[in-house]
């Protein structure tokens, strides 16, 4: 964070120097109580794609919005500048122009800038890049889930504000419109299979009320309305989480939390095998874990080892452990087999998993 404060803290010793020298000949001056030290601004990932980040406008006007408030103690974090807006904001940003976030995910983007930054709080509106180029909402949820365990592995205690993202209907593409409200749909469901009680997951409808003839320039990117409009729809979820207090940094106070990954071991006409592998990312031990699998294009669980089968009406899946690997120390993992069923038409194996821990 740039702090014009930074200023004044600068001219402290060349004051306290004068006021040595002014001081009357034979008079001591009294020693200051030492400060208390003052406490780590909460730290703040705007994270995305060129709706956050180029110019991403939404994040001056959220930033000074707060400081109205009297969130002074917020640091917006990472590892791309200010890109304009002629508003003085601290305008690090994780919002990279073009990018998708399945891609973000698949290529292991996140973690280098997660370490580069230490946020306590994600604010996430990513996919819009992914809708444009007919990615399915499957596998834009997968790379959601991804990304959340790795921002965990980061700091156990994260809190992530994930949008349902803007509108979009640009000219060269007639079927965005409905992509982005299929993708939206899925997305409360989703962030209630990965939240925690010790790293919550919030959704913040960004979509509800956006209209891409008014609130942007090009069908796609935020005007100065849809600016004030996003920025109206984070702050309240966000002053919420400053309020509340967020612990501070990886290794915290909390409860046991874990994570799941998917990942595919071989596929047939019909069928596929699957591992999912589950980590302790707390500092506590888990003593028991259970995962949701939501298999991909209509799949469904026929079959599990290491761990015990249940299976909602939505073809949800809940594995539970078994009685030998439930217990987890701190960072340690454990893994469980599937054999899913899929149709005909289905595409390569793929689903959104979540953990909870128990401890």
């Amino acid at each position: 964070m740039r702090d014009i404060r930074l200023l004044h803290l600068r001219t402290l010793p060349l004051l306290g120097l004068l006021a040595a020298l002014l001081l009357p000949v034979g008079v001591t001056a009294t020693p200051a109580a030492a400060a208390a030290p003052a406490a780590d601004p909460v730290r703040v990932m705007p994270l995305g794609d060129s709706i956050t980040g180029s110019p991403g406008c939404w994040r001056a006007l959220l930033w000074n919005r707060l400081l109205d408030a009297g969130h002074t103690d917020v640091d917006f974090v990472g590892t791309l500048p200010a890109q304009g807006c002629g508003v003085a904001h601290d305008g690090d940003n994780e919002g990279h122009g073009g990018e998708l976030v399945t891609n973000v995910a698949d290529q292991n983007l996140l973690p280098a800038r997660l370490a580069a930054t230490l946020p306590d709080i994600v604010v996430m509106h990513f996919g819009t890049n992914d809708v444009w180029s007919s990615v399915s909402p499957d596998r834009i949820l997968a790379a959601y889930t991804k990304l959340v365990g790795q921002m965990r592995e980061s700091n156990p205690d994260m809190r992530v504000l994930v949008a349902q993202i803007i509108p979009m209907n640009p000219g060269t593409c007639a079927a965005c419109a409905q992509r982005v409200a299929d993708l939206n749909a899925r997305i409360p469901a989703w962030a209630a299979a990965t939240s925690t009680d010790r790293s919550p997951v919030t959704v913040v409808d960004q979509w509800t009320g956006f209209d891409t003839a008014t609130d942007t320039y090009d069908g796609v990117h935020p005007n100065d309305a849809g600016n004030g409009k996003i920025a109206a729809r984070w702050f309240p979820a966000l002053a919420a989480l400053l309020e509340a207090g967020v612990p501070g940094g990886p290794g915290g106070p909390g409860g046991a939390t874990c994570t799941a990954s998917f990942r595919a071991v071989s596929a047939w006409q019909g069928g596929y095998q699957a591992e999912v592998t589950v980590r302790n990312t707390s500092a506590a031990p888990v003593t028991g874990w259970t995962v949701t699998v939501a298999p991909a294009d209509g799949a469904r669980v026929g079959q599990v080892w290491n761990g015990t089968l249940g299976t909602a009406a939505d073809g949800t899946a809940t594995v539970t452990n078994a009685s030998w690997n439930g217990a987890l120390a701190p960072g340690a993992s454990a893994a469980f087999g599937l054999i899913a069923i899929t149709p005909a038409t289905s595409s390569a194996p793929a689903a959104t998993v979540g953990c909870t821990a128990t401890s």
